[in-house]
């Protein structure tokens, strides 16, 4: 049996859980299947459960007393101010839940197995020597992996690594740290306070080639992680946070990716770059040189170069990425698509301004994030429960001035006042014709690239599918077609398409009916009758 086989069954360790269990538990839990054992609760008042991966078992209809927790406790390590204990030369780990007066009054027991093989999709990474950041939610294995990423270091790669174990998840309980982390070495943290301490103690006490660090969750331990990096020491880390976009948001984290500041443009900056005077700029190096989100336990998603990802994903744009699964024991990659590059200007002899303005209209999509709506000579009360009915990331302005889009009625699309504004912010300008809730769903449907009756998925494949084409019209100049997609779907990807002054034609029959992409100019040469565009050939059921 390899070892990886071997450690997906940890009985030695799983038995030792049991074993501090009130003894009617005990059995219990020994009929459960070891491998999928999560953690088990134990709350005062109520029937105990295990949870496993998928479902939760109730062990026992009696509920839990105080004897029971008293019993578990007196059965395990001291319980630290963070509320968590374990039990000596194994990885799992006990919580507590505390009432006013400070009494236990709940219990987790949680299973911590140390697993050989999590890492190999991160293994070059681990190996490049650069410093390492995972994310993820609780529960996806971050702690799991990080032992695993100490023990290859330590073990296969050599090198001095020093883990910084502040609730001994890491190591294990006790001083004799887990054979998990193999010939790595363990500090133990006697207070989480003091977590950033301990890492800079590590670097100046013990030269360690590499350190270790769980759960980065204060400003100070975010300082104390570029120290270390500035001292060339490897420094691979998880921190809180689902994405690299959560901490980009988060102040307190934020510098672990170089940080965020606000940064007001000249008119001509602004004007050159395509955005609004104030905008959002990375103020420094990032401290981890790859960011890695773990969606689930066999698959990642890989920033190899966490400045140009934090970089446009504040310049509003998709972050991309490398796309790593583990699929039967083989790594398999896929690369991520970012963000197609903004139109140039179509007409080069128009004025500087007029030509930065158009570019801007007709890019793929809107900014990053939350769209900014202002209603001029409009309803603001029904243009919000449009937004709010449509499903749209937007939200409704109180002034001119801070908005992306701007909602008006045809007949005060030219108000001196609103185009001068306008000009200046480049806000796009959606004229209706009546204020009615039908006009403002019919513009705004159009903005957003919503599809109504369509499956989100459906409508986030078709999209993603017509800017790849896109780019590669614009770029090679050839002529690109598109899988066949329902009426509804196509209708999207041609308004998608026109924003690029591109061409498109419908061509097939349903259900293979599809859209062909052609540069600008492309068409001249193509029968008039082959020339029906998505807007006409796909009225159909579009009412």
């Amino acid at each position: 049996m390899s070892p990886r086989d071997a450690s997906a069954v940890p009985d030695d360790d799983f038995q030792l859980l049991v074993g501090v269990l009130p003894e009617p538990l005990q059995a219990a839990v020994r009929d459960l299947p070891p491998g999928e054992v999560l953690e088990v609760v134990m709350d005062l008042g109520r029937p105990p459960e295990a949870r496993l991966t998928g479902r939760v078992v109730r062990l026992s209809e009696s509920p839990i007393s105080r004897k029971d927790l008293e019993h578990v406790l007196s059965q395990v390590g001291t319980v630290s101010e963070d509320n968590r204990a374990g039990i000596e030369r194994t990885l799992h780990r006990v919580s507590a839940i505390r009432n006013r007066q400070s009494k236990v009054v709940g219990l987790t027991l949680r299973v911590g197995r140390a697993i050989f093989g999590t890492i190999d999709m991160l293994k070059d990474l681990i190996a490049s020597g650069l410093n390492i950041l995972l994310l993820g939610r609780p529960g996806v294995g971050k702690t799991t992996k990080l032992r695993e990423v100490a023990r290859v270091l330590a073990d296969d790669l050599g090198k001095r690594v020093m883990v910084v174990d502040t609730s001994n998840e890491i190591g294990g309980d006790g001083d004799i740290p887990h054979p998990g982390i193999g010939g790595a070495r363990r500090m133990q943290v006697s207070r989480p306070d003091r977590q950033h301490d301990v890492m800079i103690e590590a670097v100046e006490n013990h030269m360690p080639e590499a350190i270790i660090v769980d759960e980065i969750g204060t400003s100070a331990e975010a300082s104390a992680a570029r120290t270390i990096a500035e001292r060339g020491v490897q420094l691979v880390a998880t921190a809180h946070g689902n994405t690299l976009e959560n901490l980009v948001l988060n102040p307190t984290l934020s510098d672990l990716v170089g940080g965020v500041h606000t940064v007001t443009l000249s008119d001509e900056e602004a004007r050159r770059r395509h955005t609004q005077k104030t905008i959002n700029e990375r103020r420094a190096p990032p401290t981890f040189d790859v960011v890695v989100e773990m969606v689930s336990r066999d698959e990642v998603l890989v920033h190899r170069d966490t400045a140009q990802s934090v970089d446009r994903l504040l310049a509003g744009e998709n972050v991309g990425g490398e796309r790593r699964q583990l699929v039967e024991g083989e790594v398999e990659v896929k690369e991520e698509p970012q963000s197609v590059a903004p139109l140039p200007a179509a007409r080069p002899a128009e004025p500087p301004s007029r030509v930065a303005a158009s570019a801007r209209r007709h890019q793929p999509g809107l900014r990053q994030g939350t769209t900014r709506v202002y209603a001029h000579a409009a309803s603001r009360d029904l243009l919000e429960r449009v937004l709010r009915d449509l499903g749209a990331d937007a939200r409704v302005v109180g002034r001119l001035e801070n908005a992306d889009v701007v909602l008006t009625l045809r007949s005060r699309a030219n108000d001196p006042k609103l185009r001068k504004l306008t000009e200046k912010t480049e806000a796009r300008v959606l004229a209706i014709k009546r204020n009615s809730s039908s006009e403002m769903r019919r513009v705004l449907r159009d903005i957003f690239l919503i599809a109504e009756g369509v499956d989100e998925d459906q409508v986030r494949e078709a999209v993603m599918e017509a800017e790849h084409a896109i780019q590669r019209v614009l770029s090679e100049g050839v002529v690109v077609p598109l899988a066949p997609r329902p009426p509804r779907l196509r209708k999207l990807q041609h308004r998608l398409v026109s924003r690029y002054h591109l061409e498109t034609v419908s061509h097939g029959s349903e259900p293979q009916r599809h859209l062909i992409i052609y540069p600008l100019g492309a068409l001249v040469d193509i029968p008039r009758e082959q020339q029906e565009m998505e807007g006409e050939a796909g009225a159909e059921g579009l009412a």
